[in-house]
Parts: structure tokens; C-alpha cells; sequence
């Protein structure tokens, strides 16, 4: 057993010809324990998508390395889940067909139980093809798949997109049932931060390609201050994630680096706030990605 469920060090891939410069992800480092429930979320083009397909061994990274449960993500294959963006299955095979799919390919391993109440969950016909199925109906049977094998790691790109509210939020508890009955490490990138604030208890935000905050959630809402005074206050010797100025009065979500002024009234942010003013502020300084083997800041 290990106490790291995904690391990487100075991870990137550059995508086009050699020498070009576009990097989908570059020096990405973190580490994230198991048995965490993690979000990862940035802008469109931040490389959450090409961190989970470097994590599950789809893609070979460009320079530094990436482990899953202590191995090379192709070894640490059979024991993960990964469900992609797009949900990819054989379009011709019936759900039942399917799960007898997952269940040939994973012997030992596979949980009929589970998958079959999470297709029953969305009061399907075992024997509809997939072809026939909405994009909410294809995504309910890639997470039967998906939690039918077991797997330690689960890694999840935009899961819940294309789900109604009552799906979305069925779903969400079977993800959580797994990951606190059978200790799963569940990575999950979404743009709807309010839906991860209840579930989630790590957080990666990517930005440009990079890590930009690695931690705790509790963490690192522990550490910012949402503020409030009077324009003339000085915030200059405590690091700025964003700041604005109407009338007479000041709004800053702030890391103190010491006392606050007296001036200022202020409780740590929601996780919504602190990402989306992280979002809204790209040269902001984030939280310095943990060397490997060290637990995130």
C-alpha cells in the first residue's frame, strides 16, 4: 500500500512539432494522498484534461513524470478508473453487453452490484445499445464501468456535464459512497465549483499549464482572508490575490503574511470565491508546488 495516490514532478507535454512552443502542460508538480476526494479546476485550456490523460497512461508526458498509486500509470492500470470527457464506448453493444464487457476485463475485480444499480439508478433497458442513448444516459453507464471495476484511483474529466440536477446530484453521492466505503481516491475536473465545495476535500487549480494552488481545501481557505475597509487601507506587505475599489470602500481576498489592519473586517473565502478570484487574476502568486515526496503546501 501507498500514501500517494497520483504525483508528478516538473510534468509536461508539448504538443506539435519539436521546438515548437506549445505546451499543453509544463512543470507541473504536486502530490495528492490517498483517500482524497480531489478537484481540479481552471479555465478552458488550463490542461486538466492532459493531466488525467497523463495520469492514466494515455498519454506519454513530454519531460518529468507522473506516478499513480506509487507506479508508472501503465502499470497502476488495472486498479484505475478513468472516465474521459467525451465517454468513449462501443456505440453497436447494448448496456448489458457493456458491463459484461467491463466484467471479462476486470476478473477479480468487478462489482456487479454497483454497476448494475448505477444503471438502474437512470431507469435504463439493459438492452438498448448505446448508440441510442442521450449524452446523460452514456455518462451514467461510463461511471458503471468506471466504479464496477473497483478501482484505488478514479480519475474523472467534466463527469457531470452533461447531467440533469437530480442525476448530477444522485451521482455524486454514489462517487462519495465509493471513495468513503472502499478508501478510493477520486480526481475530478468540473467547471462548477458550488457542486464540489460539499464533496470535495483537495484541491489542484491549473492555470497556463501550471499548478497554481495545491492543497487542502480547509488548508488553504484557512490561509486567504476575504477583506473589507476603507480605500486608503495599505495591503502592500500581504500577498494580493485580487483587489478592487468602489467609492470609499476596499474588497480584497488576500494570504496575510502578518496582523491585518485594524481597519479591515474580513473571514476566510468560500472555495467558489477563492477560485474564481484566482481565475480572475492570473498573474496573482499561488501556493509553491510541493517537491516530491513532500505533502502540498
Amino acid at each position: 500500500m501507498t500514501d500517494t495516490a497520483l504525483e508528478a514532478a516538473a510534468l509536461g507535454l508539448r504538443y506539435g512539432r519539436r521546438g515548437a512552443d506549445r505546451w499543453a502542460l509544463r512543470d507541473c508538480s504536486f502530490r495528492l494522498p490517498t483517500g482524497r476526494v480531489c478537484a481540479v479546476v481552471g479555465p478552458n485550456g488550463a490542461g486538466k484534461s492532459t493531466l488525467l490523460a497523463l495520469a492514466a497512461g494515455l498519454l506519454p508526458p513530454t519531460e518529468g513524470t507522473v506516478t499513480a498509486l506509487a507506479t508508472t500509470p501503465a502499470a497502476a492500470r488495472p486498479r484505475v478508473g478513468f472516465v474521459a470527457q467525451a465517454k468513449p464506448l462501443y456505440p453497436q453493444l447494448t448496456i448489458a453487453d457493456t458491463l459484461a464487457m467491463g466484467a471479462d476485463l476486470n476478473p477479480g475485480r468487478w462489482d456487479t452490484a454497483t454497476a448494475t444499480r448505477i444503471v438502474a439508478g437512470g431507469d435504463l433497458d439493459p438492452t438498448a445499445r448505446v448508440r441510442t442513448l442521450s449524452g446523460g444516459q452514456r455518462t451514467r453507464v461510463a461511471l458503471a464501468l468506471a466504479l464496477g471495476k473497483r478501482p484505488e484511483l478514479l480519475l474523472l474529466d467534466e463527469p457531470m456535464a452533461d447531467l440533469d440536477p437530480l442525476a448530477r446530484h444522485e451521482l455524486m453521492g454514489a462517487l462519495m459512497s465509493q471513495a468513503a466505503g472502499h478508501g478510493t481516491t477520486i480526481v475530478m475536473s468540473s467547471h462548477v465549483v458550488a457542486e464540489l465545495e460539499g464533496s470535495c476535500d483537495h484541491l489542484l487549480l491549473l492555470g497556463a499549464g501550471q499548478v497554481r494552488l495545491a492543497g487542502e481545501i480547509d488548508d488553504l481557505l484557512a490561509a486567504h482572508r476575504r477583506v473589507q475597509g476603507p480605500a486608503s487601507t495599505a495591503l502592500d506587505t500581504h500577498q494580493i490575490v485580487e483587489s478592487r475599489t468602489t467609492g470609499r470602500q476596499l474588497t480584497a481576498l488576500l494570504r496575510p503574511t502578518g496582523p491585518l489592519p485594524g481597519a479591515l473586517t474580513g473571514a476566510p473565502p468560500t472555495l467558489e470565491e477563492l477560485v474564481l478570484a484566482y481565475l480572475r487574476s492570473p498573474q496573482a502568486p499561488g501556493t509553491t508546488p510541493a517537491a516530491p515526496g513532500k505533502a502540498a503546501a
